[in-house]
């Protein structure tokens, strides 16, 4: 358990959330050493069985760790960190994403400068030197995209959860991480959140990472598209207005029904080979998401209860931008 103060001026504490991270969490434990910025460091170990835990007992810069007993996704993971967080700033940073050396002072100063900031993501960048994500746009029908060129407004609508830089105050104020999600739309929620209870975001174009983009959890695989397409769902019931949760659900439940349909006249357009067009897997996303829906609802008139703005003002304002 966490038992080290932060250093002298420190004010983030920077959560990482590893599982099975053996070869690749050093690197990124390397990156935060080398930051130019005075933090603490929590790991949140998600139940490894790959060594994870033996490094990080010996890395030199001798970061706090929770050993979960379970895997409980980066989401549970960041929930988790929640309650040992107190610092006046808490980033993320997923244990596959090397920071560069002054992306923590880059976040720190973009999200001081303007009181009306609840949060200020990074760029990311694969190996290639590419843009994975520099920032979240919301889609017309209610998915959340990475942008790969600056946003067409002054702002993002959100940021990518694999390195950001948020308020710890402003971030329990909107009840914290949905850590039901496992993985996925976990920052998209939160920055929707942040928006419906008055708050900005933004993205520092100076705090880059490099990213081993979906190195634990298989980016296409019939996992990775469950929780896409289940936490879209689960997210637009918490935090969308009414008539979009519940037009995208009729919507994702009429597509389900009819492909068994399509495939059999090959009527239409091809039915794709993902895995999100497979039948199975869209009953099961609803059989899930109809399990969880009382539990849901309540959620929604928690996230009520935190807002003020519209959730149709939110809307109008982001989606399809």
């Amino acid at each position: 358990m966490p038992t080290s103060a932060p250093p002298p001026g420190a004010l983030t504490t920077v959560v990482v959330v590893t599982w099975r991270g053996a070869d690749h969490v050093t690197e990124c434990l390397d990156g935060l050493a080398a930051q130019d910025r005075p933090h603490r460091t929590l790991v949140i170990d998600n139940a490894s069985d790959d060594g994870t835990a033996a490094l990080l007992a010996h890395h030199p810069s001798r970061p706090d760790v929770v050993r979960l007993p379970r895997n409980t996704g980066y989401a549970g993971g960041v929930a988790a960190a929640l309650e040992h967080v107190d610092t006046p700033l808490v980033a993320w940073l997923n244990d596959d994403a090397v920071p560069a050396p002054g992306w923590l002072g880059a976040l720190e100063r973009t999200l001081l400068a303007d009181s009306r900031l609840g949060a200020v993501g990074s760029v990311l960048r694969l190996a290639d030197g590419s843009v994975q994500s520099a920032g979240v746009r919301l889609t017309a029908d209610g998915h959340g995209a990475d942008l790969t060129e600056p946003a067409p407004r002054d702002r993002p609508f959100g940021f990518c959860g694999g390195a950001v830089l948020l308020r710890t105050h402003t971030l329990a104020a909107i009840g914290g991480v949905p850590a039901e999600f496992f993985c996925y739309y976990e920052d998209t929620d939160t920055a929707w959140r942040l928006r419906l209870a008055g708050h900005d975001v933004a993205v520092c174009p100076d705090a880059t990472v490099c990213h081993r983009h979906g190195v634990s959890s298989r980016p296409g695989s019939v996992r990775f598209h469950h929780w896409n397409e289940r936490n879209r769902l689960l997210m637009l019931l918490r935090c969308a207005p009414a008539r979009v949760a519940t037009a995208e659900l009729a919507r994702f439940a009429a597509l389900t029904a009819v492909l068994p349909l399509r495939r059999l006249l090959r009527t239409g357009p091809p039915v794709p080979e993902a895995a999100n067009f497979r039948l199975g897997l869209r009953c099961r996303v609803l059989a899930d998401v109809a399990t969880r829906l009382p539990s849901t609802l309540r959620q929604r008139a928690e996230v009520q209860r935190r807002s003020v703005c519209g959730r149709g003002d939110v809307w109008s304002r982001w989606a399809g931008q």
